[in-house]
Order: structure tokens, then sequence, then C-alpha cells
């Protein structure tokens, strides 16, 4: 008999269509599907037009935990809709304030053995468990909610043996700031990270969860741990113990590539500005004046993490120079906190307490000072996504970050022993934390009849054309490595309101790069029928936000050309009709620049029947080179393409 390891076991008891072979396309069974206000506004409307009846995951959630901020009427409207869109398509509703999706989601929903997928890219958070969770697309979790099968080309696992135990003044944040300095942001494309080894009985649950979380910062398709007795405990402890079963690796299996990490010889490490990976250790970068600490998120959301904060600031007051925000994840850990006296501890501190949800982490207010340095505990620092356009965010673990309120300084935790003669605070879990559900909604049995509440804010999706077979079009932009979904559809509290309003949120669309940007594709799309954009590598890494496809999409993009992809992007691209096309060399992509125009003839039966895709480049001054490019999509996918993507396929469905 075949020894698996967890990730395989997953997928092999949920395998639907594909064979588990690196590369191929896999579907699988979801059991769960999790969408966040940001996103999830968007996928009522695509539920809506799919004319979905009920759903049929065995769980479903909309949470509310982004666009809390009602500065106007637009927030406020859409939790109304929201609610309305989850009693009439049977989702449970979590109600704004009651806190961040993915931790909320681990204390109530989560089960091992189960997956799921997010319409959110941190939905990887629920991999601590013992789930099989994906963040993705927003329509690919409408169709999965749908009942459908969720694709995606079978990764490699990545084994990461952990052995040891991690010494004083550094955690769980500082396990995965490793990971991303071994490996960067592109590390985990095209794979599932699965944590084992002796370590792993020293670290918490939701320690597991601030690990899984940010493997989405590395790529990854997402990250398992085991379902041990730790998950056990952290499930009785929230009163759900009877939803546990072991899940382990069999002895004697293997894993596609690996990894070890002696938890004993780490050190307290930082992310600096802007991006994830730029990780250094603490001590490299103490010293530096700060303006900002803020705790909280879903890549620290623990009890333990506010705990240890509070310990650290007890009986002390923080540095005048520094805003010290305390980002809540949900009302049940600020109940908790209350009941350990870590809300009192940071308080009396000088802590500004902020509503639970995503806040600050998506720009969502707690935006910092100019030109200064903000230390944060959450996932993403990259450009301008605090709020602030020249922000300096560093990412790392509660020790860190409160020694460094303290000191009004980048301070490594381990010299709070001899500033303050300061031991390293114990922290013990609760056997059973304070339980609140109060904002919780369940669905009702049958909704059909609950009359969706659209505010003014809200526009019906438009609809999308079938692929053309010729395309004549300018190249609006050519940009590098790494470019993130913030950058080409920003976050924060100025565009997100307008998440439902695809004409107002389009108006932002690579704002962050070219604040022209918008002009220019309005006018190509009314002279040319559109246009597209080249990258590098990695092209739109970071949030699964699918605005970064459809707002492209609405101003007429029909092709991206880039020498790589993140995964949600690529397949956003293809889910909205837009041909993601890869350079064969990028001596090819140094021979395109912006403002060219590039031509496609036979465009639909070359992706159809897998040929190069040539691509013909001109411009005024007598430019004229051919080159050719490629696409890695399924049969499905390029059925799905050529209708003009994945709403049209699924209305297809439903008419024969």
């Amino acid at each position: 008999m075949k020894s698996y390891n967890v990730t395989q076991k997953l997928i092999n008891s949920h395998l639907i269509f594909g064979e588990m072979t690196p590369g191929s396309e896999i579907g699988i069974k979801i059991d769960q599907a999790l969408l966040q206000d940001a996103t999830g506004t968007l996928v009522q409307l695509e539920l809506e037009a799919m004319g979905l009846k009920k759903a049929k995951t065995e769980v479903a959630v909309q949470y509310v935990d982004h666009n809390l901020l009602q500065t106007d009427f637009k927030n406020a409207d859409d939790h109304l809709f929201l609610l309305s869109a989850a009693q009439r398509f049977g989702l449970w509703y979590s109600r704004p304030g009651n806190g961040v999706s993915h931790p909320v989601h681990m204390e109530r929903f989560g089960k091992p053995g189960k997956t799921l997928v997010g319409s959110d890219s941190h939905s990887c958070a629920a991999g601590s468990l013992g789930m099989l969770a994906i963040g993705t697309g927003g329509l690919d979790v409408a169709v999965a909610i749908a009942g459908e099968p969720y694709f995606v080309k079978m990764p490699k696992i990545m084994g990461v043996k952990l052995t040891g135990k991690l010494p004083d003044w550094v955690s769980a944040k500082d396990i995965i700031l490793e990971m991303l300095r071994r490996h960067d942001v592109k590390g985990g494309v095209g794979k599932i990270l699965e944590y084992y080894g002796d370590g792993l009985k020293n670290l918490s649950a939701m320690d597991r969860h601030v690990i899984a979380n940010m493997g989405a910062e590395l790529g990854a398709t997402t990250t398992v741990f085991p379902s041990d007795e730790e998950t056990k405990r952290f499930l009785r402890s929230q009163g759900r113990e009877e939803d546990w079963i072991e899940l382990l690796a069999d002895e004697g299996c293997e894993y596609d590539l690996h990894e070890e990490i002696k938890l004993d010889e780490l050190v307290p490490l930082i992310a600096q500005p802007t991006s994830p990976g730029n990780v250094v250790a603490v001590s490299e970068v103490a010293g530096k004046p700060i303006g900002q600490v803020v705790i909280g998120s879903s890549a620290n959301p623990g009890l333990r993490d506010f705990w240890m904060a509070g310990a650290i600031v007890k009986d002390k007051t923080i540095n005048s120079e520094v805003s010290f925000d305390i980002n809540p994840t949900s009302r049940q850990v600020i109940m908790n906190m209350i009941d350990n006296r870590a809300f009192a501890n940071l308080i009396k501190a000088g802590a500004r307490f902020h509503q639970s949800g995503c806040m600050g982490c998506i720009g969502m207010g707690q935006a910092p000072a100019s030109d200064t340095i903000s230390l944060r505990t959450m996932p993403r620092n990259f450009p301008s996504r605090s709020g602030t356009e020249d922000d300096r965010v560093y990412l790392c673990s509660p020790e860190t970050a409160a020694a460094s309120a303290l000191t009004g300084k980048i301070t490594d935790p381990r010299d709070l022993e001899k500033l303050f003669e300061m031991s390293y605070p114990q922290y013990e879990s609760p056997d059973m934390e304070i339980i609140n559900t109060e904002l919780l909604v369940a669905p009702p049995e049958d909704g059909s009849q609950i009359e969706l509440k659209k505010g003014p804010n809200i526009k019906a999706l438009h609809h999308i054309n079938p692929l053309l077979d010729k395309y004549e079009v300018p190249v609006l932009l050519k940009m590098g490595d790494n470019i993130s979904t913030d950058e080409i559809l920003k976050a924060g509290a100025e565009v997100l309101p307008f998440r439902s309003n695809l004409p107002e949120i389009s108006k932002y669309t690579f704002t962050v790069i070219d604040d022209s940007f918008y002009d220019r594709a309005m006018e190509s799309k009314s002279l040319y029928g559109g246009h597209i954009v080249i990258a590098k590598e990695n092209y739109a890494q970071g949030s699964s936000r699918e605005h970064a496809a459809l707002a492209p999409k609405y101003l007429g993009q029909v092709a991206v050309i880039a020498v790589s992809y993140a995964r949600i992007a690529w397949q956003n691209l293809v889910n909205f009709g837009i041909v993601p096309l890869e350079f064969m060399t990028i001596a090819d992509y140094d021979k395109i620049e912006q403002g060219d125009t590039v031509s496609f003839k036979n465009l639909r039966n070359d992706i159809k029947n897998r040929k190069p895709i040539k691509v013909r480049v001109s411009n005024d001054s007598g430019k004229k080179i051919e080159f050719e490019t490629k696409h890695s999509l399924s049969d499905r996918q390029i059925n799905m393409l050529l209708k003009g993507g994945i709403i049209n396929e699924f209305k297809d469905k439903l008419i024969t």
C-alpha cells in the first residue's frame, strides 16, 4: 500500500479529475468556502449572474472584515447587500466587527480533513488545522459554492522538517520569515509546503496559523500541517472537539522537495521595505527610529500574540513618539484579552484600540506618518499598501514589535533582558476560551424569496464578449519583476468602497505605477478596442482580489505577456477572458516597449491548438519585429477563455 504524506491524503480523498502528477491539472471537491467583503460583493453578484439557487458546499461563510470604515453610505449599503445575499444563497454571515475571516473561520468552522477555497489569498491559513485550504479568485469560489470542482495545477510538495524548540524571544513569525529569507516571494510558486518533524509538538495551532497564513507571501499554493494532539487541544478550547480527526503522514512517505529548519538556531527576524522577502536579522537594523507599531491582522491573530505584547509592556509606557496600534482579530479575542488582563496591560501602556477586522493591513485606517518606519505583525509591506505613499513598513513578530514600541526604535527583543531586566514571558493557553458567536448569522432553510438589497453603489457585472481572432492594440505599460496586485489595483479606504462598482474602481487601475493609465486605456479601448501590458517574473503576486483582472478587462485589456505569473492572478486573468501569454526568452521581453503596437492573427485557433502565439510588434518609427509566445492553459481553461471567461461557460452549462 502506498505511503502518503498529509497533502496527498487530502487531495486523494477529494480528487474528482486528473492525477496527482506535478504540473498536471487536477479537479478537487470543495467542502467549505470563505468570502470576505472586499471580494465577496463581487462573488455574490457572480452567484446572482450564474442563477444559483443555494450553496452546495457543506459550509460557506461571508465575512465582513475589510471595508469597516463607514465614512459614507457605500460600505454600510454593501453590508446590507452581503447579509441579504448570504441569506438568499445559503451562506453564514459574520457581521461587521465580528473579526478577521481566517482566525474566526479556524475557531468556528475549520475541520481537519476538509477542503476549502477562499476569495482571499490568506485563506491558506486554514492549513494549520490539517485542511487543504487554497486562496483563489472570487469567481473560482463562486463556482465552487455552485458545486463545481476547483481546478489547479498539481503542485510539487515541499516537506519542511522542523526540529528542536524555539529560543526565548523567538516565535512563529520568525519561522515563516526564515522561510522567506531563504526562498523569497517566488520560492513557493507551484508548491505546497507541508510541515512535519518533532518541532511541531512545540507549536500551537495558532502558531501554525501564523506560518500557514504567510505561505501566501512565498507564492505557495497552500501550506499543510498534520492534525495531531495539538489540533485536538485547540478544537477542545473552542468547544468543538467532536470535529477533530487525526490526520498524519504515513511512515515512509516521500516529498518532492525538502527543507529543514532547526528551531533552536533561529533569531528574531524582520522583513524590510518593500517586500516580505527582504528579510534580515532584527539585530542588523536595530536602532532605527520608528513612528508606529501595529499588532494584529490575520498573520498574527492569536490570543497568545496579544497577550505577549501586553506582558512585554506591562506597567510601562510606550515611547512618546510611537503610535501603538492594536488591531484585535475578533470580538472573541477581545473578550479573552479582557479576561487574561492583556487588554488592561496594553491600554495602560498607551495602546490605541481599533475595531476587529483587517483595518491597517489593507490600508483601512492606521496609516503611518510620512517617511516614518512602521513595524507591523502583518503579512505584507508592498509600496503604499499602508495608505501612506512613502511608507517604510517592516514586518516582524509581536515580541519585536512590542519591544520597539517601548524604546522608540527597532529593537531586538532579546535586548529587553538588559534594558528592563525582563525575563521572557511564558504564555499558557487556556483549556477553554470564552466563546463568542453573537455576530454570526446562520442561513435560513430556504432563502429563495429573499430580495437582494442593492444600494446605488452596487452595479451589475458587465458582459464579457468571446475572444476574437484578430487584435491590433497598443502596449500601455511595461513593468518589471514581482508586480503586486496592490500596484495593479490598489486597496485602501479610498478605493475598496467601489469594489461592487466596476466603472468607478477601474479608474484606479495601475495608478500606483502610472496615474495616466486609466485615461490612456479608455482612449485605446475607444480607438483600438483594447490594449495589452507586459511584465517580467511573478506578475500579480499578493492579494487574490480579482478586481486586478476584472478592472483591466473593463478597460479593454486583451492580454498580458509576462515571463511568469503568480498562481491566483494567472487564473483570474483566464476567468475574465484575458489571455496570459508567456515570453519564450527574456530577450523577447527586451524587444518590446511601452507605446509599441502589437497585433495578433489567428489567436483563437493558435490558442486552441496549442501553437506558439506570434506577436507582431511595430511603432511609428518603423519598428517591425516578430517573436513567439506560449501559454500553459489546460483544455478546460482554453474552452473557458475562448468563451470570454468562466461566467459565460457556466451559463452555457445551465442552458445545456
